[in-house]
């Protein structure tokens, strides 16, 4: 059976604008405070490469470097993407 999925507007990476969110891609886990979306890449400010997760059920990553400015990441590379609490 065929399932369609539905493009809701402002839903989607827009609809996080303002809230820290965490990337997964191909290699790498980013995270940061989303400030911009378009067609091609997502804005970060107060970026963050995750290189060890940990159990996700703890409040903070066991490896994540602060990088030292905002990031762009292109939306080709997102593979899923969350607001962890």
């Amino acid at each position: 059976m065929k399932v369609m999925v539905k493009e809701v507007a402002n839903e989607g990476l827009e609809s996080l604008i303002g809230q820290r969110v965490t990337l997964f891609c191909g290699v790498y886990i980013y995270t940061g405070t989303l400030v911009g979306v378009n067609d091609t890449c997502v804005k970060l400010e107060d970026a963050g490469i995750v290189y060890e997760t940990g159990p996700f059920s703890d409040k903070k990553w066991k490896d994540m470097q602060s990088l030292p400015s905002a990031a762009y990441v292109r939306t080709q590379a997102i593979e899923m993407f969350t607001v962890l609490k």
